[in-house]
């Protein structure tokens, strides 16, 4: 059996309020009222595709830690880097060593599911365990549409053929080159064609035409479908795909654009995710990906599935919200804007690649020591062990304090340094079992920092290299969030 053995999702905590980009844009396009509703997830400032990428993974991988992971396939059409492998960043992240093989999978909005049909492929041919990602932070121009239509978020799966939730039946890619918008080499945003034409000549077209012959390769009649995910921002396209295809509207999956906004090559894995998280065993799972074709899967949720520990997924996300209705912090955020940022922000921030290679380990995967002799962790890992009572030499053996909870010791907020979300919070945090980090802190609201705090670790970009187009990655210390209370926040909110 082959198909999915875990799932994870990660949304950002920010949800910029619609209303606030039509307010802004009211005086010369009075037409964006109607798509005025609800809320898109935004990115922090030190958050991009490959930061929420890391976050659906370690949500997807809790409690697998121990398993070996083969190979990672991250999907994306914004990714950090054009010439550096940003598989590689999230493998090192992840703390998966050096033996993983990695592969970006980008230039199509399908890139996604095309990363997650690779990995099973993969699997029929005895390969078990990848990862895969997608993750999506899609920039677009001041008052177009798709600023309101569009959102930030990622997914994760394990694929494999022991532990599977979810079998695979069968799978189908149409590939044609229908331009429905691109972004060209050296641009910074995407042209859109006209949307009658995308809605008539292409979705309605090629997106019936994949998924019959996806369920035709996976011997399933439509009335058995129990959810057809098929997410599209064209008003009433999906409902007329299901109508063509004999399958009852009301058996489309949750779009999430109400509360989420469409997140690029992440977002039919998002729907996928939020789709298992409420499935139980037997139901038939069809997820649809359009862009220059058609990629279509087909699953069959089975009894482990009530077996797979709970996640934070797409709810636990979504329940650990904080609205922003600030529209010219999210045109900051995205760099949409050229604000005067004063003269403690004229810094050099030139990353030593030298230092960044030596030191990867421990910049990337937050890895420590700790001593053989005494059990003292300890945070940078030392020649010399910090125990008084010890003080071993060349004792310690790496430890991992990317997934170890901690609690505040230490915090100040500091106006006086420059950071594009003021205050700049850090302080001191003390790991569970021992061990003491000088970190930054992210997700935090002024006045809600206090000593004892719990935390847990986030990766994210520490700054931007606006000189040489770097950035550089760490990790900092964020309010723990438990996945219980946004099930119950969740389960409240119905």
């Amino acid at each position: 059996m082959i198909g999915l053995t875990a799932f994870g999702a990660y949304i950002p905590r920010l949800r910029l309020s619609r209303r606030s980009i039509v307010d802004a844009h009211r005086w010369n396009q009075p037409g964006l009222a109607r798509l005025g509703k609800g809320e898109r997830a935004m990115c922090n400032w030190d958050e991009d595709s490959l930061t929420m990428a890391v976050e659906a993974a370690r949500d997807c991988l809790e409690g697998m830690r121990d398993s070996a992971v083969p190979a990672v396939y991250l999907g994306s059409t914004t990714l950090p880097f054009e010439d550096r492998q940003n598989a590689g960043i999230l493998g090192a992240a992840l703390g998966l060593g050096e033996d993983v093989r990695t592969a970006d999978v980008t230039s199509s909005q399908r890139a996604g599911t095309s990363a997650l049909m690779a990995a099973l492929e993969a699997a029929r041919g005895g390969e078990g365990g990848s990862l895969v990602v997608a993750s999506d932070q899609r920039r677009t121009k001041a008052g177009a549409a798709q600023e309101l239509q569009f959102g930030d978020g990622a997914a994760a799966f394990t694929v494999g053929r022991e532990g599977v939730v979810a079998r695979l039946l069968g799978m189908h890619t149409l590939s044609v080159d229908f331009v429905d918008h691109y972004r060209g080499a050296n641009r910074e945003f995407d042209y859109n064609w006209e949307e009658r034409w995308i809605r008539d000549e292409g979705f309605l077209k090629i997106v019936p035409r994949a998924i019959s012959k996806a369920l035709a390769d996976a011997g399933v009649e439509a009335e058995r479908v129990s959810r057809l995910i098929l997410s599209s921002t064209l008003p009433r396209a999906a409902e007329k795909v299901a109508g063509s295809l004999g399958i009852p509207a009301d058996r489309l999956a949750d779009s999430l654009h109400a509360g989420v906004g469409e997140a690029g090559t992440a977002h039919p894995p998002l729907m996928l995710v939020q789709a298992l998280e409420t499935a139980g065993p037997g139901e038939v799972l069809v997820v649809a990906s359009f862009g220059q074709g058609c990629d279509v899967l087909v699953f069959e949720t089975t009894e482990a599935i009530a077996e797979l520990p709970q996640r934070r997924g797409v709810q636990g996300s979504l329940a650990r919200r904080r609205e922003e209705s600030n529209y010219n912090k999210f045109l900051a955020f995205n760099g949409l804007i050229e604000r005067e940022k004063g003269m403690r922000a004229e810094v050099d921030n030139q990353t030593a690649l030298t230092q960044l290679y030596r030191r990867r380990e421990m910049l990337l995967g937050l890895v420590g020591g700790t001593c053989d002799v005494c059990g003292t962790r300890q945070f940078p890992k030392s020649r010399v062990c910090v125990n008084p009572n010890c003080n071993a030499m060349n004792s310690q053996s790496e430890f991992r304090f990317s997934e170890v909870p901690a609690r505040i010791v230490t915090w100040s907020a500091d106006h006086l340094t420059y950071c594009p979300d003021p205050p700049l919070h850090y302080g001191m945090v003390q790991f569970d079992g021992g061990g003491r980090i000088f970190a930054n802190f992210t997700d935090v609201d002024v006045g809600s920092v206090e000593v004892g705090q719990r935390m847990r670790m986030m990766f994210r970009v520490k700054d931007y290299d606006d000189q040489r187009g770097f950035r550089r990655y760490f990790w900092k210390a964020a309010p723990e969030f438990a996945p219980q209370a946004a099930a119950s926040a969740s389960a409240a909110g119905e």
